[in-house]
């Protein structure tokens, strides 16, 4: 079992900087691929960015988002610039047991077995 806690997010205006962290419990945290989605109001939940031997992002964020993990804190972080109004949205951090797999895998929530409480992003244009 594996228990993820999103830090709190926050208002941030357009342009600007936010990093959230997710911080895992249990000792095998190494041994899972970890991923960040996020809803919006009115939307289905979507991808964001992936952590696994290598990084996955989506397009929408490609070039803004950086997504890491530090092993031995257990924790996993997302780096979010330039943000946009459109960026606005509850984010998830998500755990996948499967760890040798690529972008189409990553990418689908249905292959993430833990999942965090989310935390309320928001941009203000």
């Amino acid at each position: 079992q594996v228990q993820l806690v999103e830090s709190r997010g926050g208002l941030v205006q357009a342009g600007g900087s936010l990093r959230l962290s997710c911080a895992a419990s249990g000792r095998t945290f190494s041994n899972y691929a970890m991923g960040w989605f996020r809803q919006a109001p009115g939307k289905e939940r979507e991808f964001v960015a992936a952590i696994s031997w290598t990084t996955y992002y989506a397009d929408s964020v490609k070039g803004r988002f950086t997504i890491s993990r530090d092993n031995a804190k257990t924790t996993v972080y997302l780096q979010m610039n330039s943000l946009k109004p459109e960026d606005t949205a509850v984010y998830y951090c998500a755990a996948s047991k499967g760890t040798l797999y690529g972008s189409t895998y990553y990418g689908s929530q249905r292959n993430y077995d833990y999942w965090g409480q989310g935390t309320q992003v928001t941009v203000s244009s």
